[in-house]
C-alpha cells in the first residue's frame, strides 16, 4: 500500500509541477529545440529573436528536411543560415540527449537551455543532464501544453523506468 501511496504522490507531483517557460532575458550559450511537438520550434526562435543565446540547435529533424524547407516553412532564411544547426541523428529521447550533448562538446558550450514540451521536459532534462555532466548548466524552457491524462501516465512512468535504470547504471 505504501509503495502505491508514492506512486499515485509521484504521478500527482509529475502532473503538477510541469514548469513554465523561462524569461528570454535569461542567457545561455546554445538552444537545443526537441522536435516532436507543436511550438517547440515557435519557442526557440523566439528565443533566438531575444538574443538569448548564440546558436541553436533542433534536434531530432527528420532525415528528409532540408535547412532551406524550414527557413521557408518558418519565415527565418537569414537566422537559419547564420545561427541554426539541424540534427537528424535523434529518433527519441534518449538518441536526442545524445545528439545534444555531442553538439554541445563541438561548441564548447558551459550553458545550455532546453526547448521541449512542458510534460516531456522532466526525462528530456534527466537523459541530456545525465550525458552532459556536471560541468554544462542545462536549464529547462518548457512549452506549455494540454496534454491528455494516457500522454502524462505514459511519460511519467517512461520517466520513472529511465530514472531508475540511469539510477542503477544501465545508461
Amino acid at each position: 500500500m505504501v509503495v502505491f501511496g508514492a506512486w499515485i504522490a509521484g504521478f500527482a507531483l509529475f502532473w503538477l509541477t510541469l514548469g513554465k517557460p523561462l524569461d528570454p532575458a535569461r542567457k545561455t550559450d546554445g538552444i537545443v529545440v526537441l522536435t516532436g511537438a507543436p511550438g517547440r520550434i515557435d519557442r526557440g526562435l523566439t528565443l533566438m529573436h531575444a538574443n538569448a543565446a548564440k546558436r541553436m540547435l533542433v534536434s531530432g529533424v527528420d532525415r528528409d528536411v532540408r535547412p532551406h524547407e524550414l527557413a521557408i516553412q518558418y519565415r527565418e532564411a537569414k537566422l537559419f543560415r547564420c545561427c541554426v544547426d539541424l540534427g537528424w541523428q535523434a529518433v527519441d529521447t534518449r538518441s536526442n540527449a545524445e545528439e545534444t550533448a555531442e553538439w554541445v562538446r563541438d561548441h564548447r558550450y558551459k550553458t545550455v537551455r532546453l526547448v521541449t514540451s512542458d510534460w516531456h521536459m522532466p526525462r528530456a532534462r534527466l537523459e541530456l543532464a545525465h550525458l552532459l555532466g556536471p560541468g554544462i548548466e542545462l536549464v529547462g524552457d518548457p512549452v506549455p501544453s494540454n496534454p491528455r491524462f494516457l500522454t502524462l501516465f505514459g511519460e511519467y512512468h517512461k520517466y520513472l523506468v529511465r530514472s531508475l535504470a540511469l539510477m542503477l547504471g544501465a545508461g
